[in-house]
């Protein structure tokens, strides 16, 4: 059932200045959609595995005995995961886009059966960092594919509905992963990827275009690959662990980020020479991919930081239970969606205007985000859920602009790997964005803590206690932290809840304070994007896959 397109058909080379056929190669339209159906159903298998295992995270720890191991469960994926994107679509550039996205997918659904054949923290770590080669195989391919199939014009219309996938993943895979944990096992959430998985196998074998290219571009950069890995990873670990597990100034932390620091040197330096460089510097020299990856790593930030630091808010300072917070959280999560699928069916049929659209939708997470800077301990839950939607909505307006301005202003032989280095950054900017947020958030929260406790709740407490307590506010949204406050009081009878009470009361107080700072750098940063954006030149979208990059 697979059009097999020649060379002739689908190769762009350097130096022509001849069109492609409108609507990637005159591909039948049944084709397309299967095509469609088979990217969306691969981006949606990748999204709910993040959102399925975070539910179900407890009870493995629970189970395999690994608490002090938690953090690299997480840790693991998300470093294999965005050091693979760009490397990946360099080489679906080189090599077939079909066989690469597809090899990818089974990747993903084999590491998905050993995580939950892992009979111990140590292997599920080891399978979780596989797994995230698969996930950031299928993440480099999603995007470009569109790129394929559709002239720039109509692109929009379309990523929203891939777009689209990550938030209804948000929705159903925290439910779905605790249904399966408490009726099955938490082995099942990882089971659970085949059944889907094989559905997406069989869409890609039957009706995935296979387009190869030709010519002798098929030159593999070791070197800078090998170089990037060494600058990205080390990156990753020293802004996961920085203020965490070490201190920014600790040893450990400055040797990574110091490390990190020379192997870009050398990769710039490396990809200046290669013949096909894996991250070519000639993108930095477009300045719609300059402007592009700056705002796709500021609205990483915004993003990352609502997901992360509202539940917080809503949990450890509102002090409602995880289920409220999901509740929350709804709104953002389909406003979200609906600003990215409007924006991007306006983008393809109001003339393809990305800039005003961006500067429309950071104006609009600018607002959201400031009145998040305004809420208290005395915030309603629809006020919390009203702001967050606002913010949404503007992010969402923005996520498939970026992209398409990066992908029209290149020429197709890079469309792989411009596309999947606009995704690279994003995710950069979501690491560093958690890291230096929770720094902001852990300092003033030690600060407002210890200037507002009571002296008595003070003094009913350890300073081993009081210290423990301070390096983890999360504390206030763990059942089990409370408890061992209370075991931590002496027995005073009335007086020792009284003490209790003041000092989770305290606690919740320095908590929204501290969080008033996040929520703050958070909005400054989304006003510099706005700033920024206004610099985003914009040229008229193409109606046609052309062979030159169009004039910048």
């Amino acid at each position: 059932m697979t059009d097999k397109v020649t060379a002739e058909e689908t190769i762009i080379t350097p130096g022509t200045s001849s069109a492609l056929p409108e609507g990637f190669h005159s591909l039948p339209k049944r084709q397309i959609v299967f095509t469609m159906v088979g990217v969306m159903l691969a981006t949606l298998l990748s999204a709910l595995d993040q959102t399925i295992v975070g539910t179900a995270m407890p009870r493995i720890i629970a189970d395999l005995n690994g608490f002090e191991h938690y953090a690299w469960v997480v840790t693991a994926y998300m470093v294999t995961s965005t050091t693979t994107v760009p490397i990946m679509g360099k080489l679906t550039d080189l090599y077939s886009r079909k066989w690469l996205f597809f090899s990818g997918i089974v990747f993903f659904l084999f590491t998905s059966a050993l995580c939950g054949l892992s009979q111990s923290m140590t292997q599920l770590i080891i399978f979780r960092g596989l797994q995230g080669i698969g996930a950031g195989t299928m993440m480099a391919n999603s995007f470009t594919v569109i790129g394929d199939l559709f002239p720039p014009v109509e692109r929009g219309k379309y990523q929203g509905f891939v777009g689209a996938m990550f938030g209804l993943a948000s929705v159903v895979g925290p439910t779905t992963g605790g249904y399966i944990t408490d009726n099955l096992s938490w082995h099942w959430v990882f089971f659970v990827n085949l059944p889907l998985g094989l559905v997406v196998v069989a869409v890609f074998l039957l009706f995935f275009p296979h387009v190869s290219p030709v010519g002798n571009r098929q030159q593999i950069d070791f070197a800078g690959a090998g170089t990037l890995i060494l600058c990205v990873v080390p990156l990753l670990l020293a802004l996961s662990w920085a203020g965490t597990r070490y201190e920014w100034g600790s040893p450990e932390v400055v040797a990574l980020l110091g490390f990190a620091v020379l192997m870009a040197i050398v990769f710039v330096l490396i990809e200046g020479r290669a013949s096909e460089p894996t991250m070519p510097l000639e993108l930095f020299a477009n300045p719609i991919f300059r402007v592009s990856v700056v705002l796709t790593f500021l609205t990483g930030v915004g993003m990352f930081g609502m997901i992360i630091f509202i539940p917080l808010f809503v949990q450890g300072a509102l002090g409602n239970s995880a289920t409220v917070s999901g509740n929350v959280l709804t709104p953002m999560t389909l406003a979200m969606v609906i600003g990215n699928v409007s924006s991007g069916q306006v983008l393809a049929r109001a003339g393809g205007r990305y800039r005003i659209q961006a500067l429309l939708g950071l104006g609009i997470m600018t607002f959201g985000t400031f009145l998040l800077v305004g809420m208290g301990l005395d915030t309603s839950n629809l006020v919390v859920s009203r702001n967050i939607a606002i913010a949404g909505f503007g992010l969402g307006i923005t996520m498939p602009l970026f992209i398409i301005a990066v992908q029209n202003s290149v020429p197709y032989r890079l469309l792989g790997v411009s596309t999947a280095s606009t995704q690279f950054f994003r995710s950069i900017g979501g690491t560093v964005g958690v890291s230096l947020l929770g720094t902001v958030m852990t300092n003033r929260f030690t600060t407002e803590f210890r200037g507002l406790i009571p002296q008595a709740a003070g003094n009913a407490l350890t300073p081993d206690t009081i210290s423990q307590m301070l390096s983890n506010p999360e504390a206030l949204v763990s059942p089990e932290a409370r408890d061992q406050l209370m075991n931590s009081l002496p027995s005073l009878g009335a007086a020792g809840q009284v003490q209790a009470e003041q000092f989770l009361s305290t606690m919740r107080e320095a908590l929204a304070l501290s969080l008033h700072d996040v929520f703050l750098a958070g909005a400054l940063l989304c006003a510099c994007a706005f700033v920024i954006a206004l610099f985003l030149k914009e040229i008229p979208l193409r109606k046609k896959h052309t062979m030159d990059s169009p004039a910048r």
